[in-house]
This record gives structure tokens, C-alpha cells and sequence, in this order.
């Protein structure tokens, strides 16, 4: 198999490649290899070049920054595919962040409070994080002490499944407090 031009266009728009590969490794004297079937060491880039092209792979600039550049013999294809599939698997197992909302009035009764006490105990069960405001319509905002009130007691309901991440705090209109999930005991 010769060496492969590098055919990185999708349509119009040109896929930028990660990597440099064969002649498109350039102002390069000599390489440190590494790689399968091959022993390690510094060699010309020629050489290297050469090895790659003998046994049908593609000369793949891993290090650029090294010095020398350090590049592996490999099948590029094959190498870009496995990259790929390292990607998706770590972004599978990444965690997303949920948060959900609960809003309360400053004069919210003891009913309500208890019905959306209680929303927030399942959605920290599941595990999202729960931020809980009470919004000051027009004149309401003298009451800052009753919407702090609200927010300590809705806490204090909380304390056995989730924990505040701080003090409520007063942002414009709306005082509010975030909860994480307490870790499940095991």
C-alpha cells in the first residue's frame, strides 16, 4: 500500500486534522519512533518514512512538541477511529448537571410549600440539583425576611436528602438558594 494523500475534505468545508501524517510532517531532521514491530529509538526522518511505507502503515506525528518529534507507526484510519471512539465513550460516562427550579412567593402558604417540599425531595432522589427562589413581585420585596424565612424552613425539609451549597442571597428580585444531592449511603 503506497502512502495515502491526506484526504481530510467533507464537502466544501475542510475537517481540520489533529495530527500530521507522512510528508506532511515537515522542518523535521529526525524522529524519535515508536510503535509496533519496530525498535525504538531516534531515526532520520527519511528513514523513518522509509520503515513506515515498508510495512504499509502511515508515519504519525504523536509529539510534535518533543524534541525530537516523537511518531508512531500505525494505520491512520484505524488510529483516528479509536481516537474517535475514546471521545464518545468519555463523553457517555461524563455527568450532566440537572437543575431544576422551584419558585415561591413570599407569601406562599404552608400547602403549597409542602407539595413543592415534597417535589424537591424526589428531584434530589434522582439526583439533580434543586434551586429554589422566591421571586418579589412590585411591592413585595419589604417582605425579604418572610422569602428568607421560606427558603431557611424549605432547607431545613431538605436536610436529610440534599444540603444548601450556600446562604440564600438576594439577586434583584429573587432571593434564592441552590441544593445538591447528599451523597447515598451504601
Amino acid at each position: 500500500m503506497a502512502l495515502r494523500p491526506n484526504n481530510n475534505y467533507r464537502g466544501n468545508k475542510r475537517e481540520e486534522e489533529p495530527y500530521r501524517i507522512n510528508q506532511l510532517i515537515r522542518g523535521v531532521e529526525e524522529v524519535r519512533l515508536v510503535g509496533e514491530n519496530i525498535e525504538v529509538g531516534v531515526y532520520p526522518f527519511a528513514k523513518a518514512l522509509e520503515l513506515a511505507t515498508a510495512q504499509s502503515l502511515d508515519l504519525v506525528e504523536i509529539s510534535p512538541k518533543a524534541v525530537p518529534p516523537v511518531c508512531k507507526i500505525i494505520d491512520y484510519a484505524k488510529f483516528k477511529y479509536d481516537q474517535k471512539k475514546k471521545q464518545k465513550e468519555i463523553k457517555a460516562n461524563a455527568t450532566k448537571t440537572v437543575i431544576k427550579e422551584i419558585r415561591f412567593g413570599p407569601n406562599t402558604d404552608e400547602h403549597d410549600f409542602n407539595f413543592k417540599l415534597k417535589h424537591a425531595v424526589n428531584f434530589l432522589k434522582e439526583g439533580a440539583k434543586v434551586k429554589a427562589y422566591v421571586h418579589f413581585v412590585g411591592r413585595t420585596i419589604v417582605f425579604k425576611e418572610r422569602g428568607e424565612m421560606l427558603l431557611l424552613n424549605f432547607a431545613k425539609g431538605l436536610e436529610d436528602v440534599g444540603k444548601p451549597d450556600d446562604m440564600p442571597k438576594l439577586e434583584g428580585k429573587r432571593m434564592s438558594i441552590i441544593f445538591s444531592p447528599k451523597a447515598i449511603k451504601k
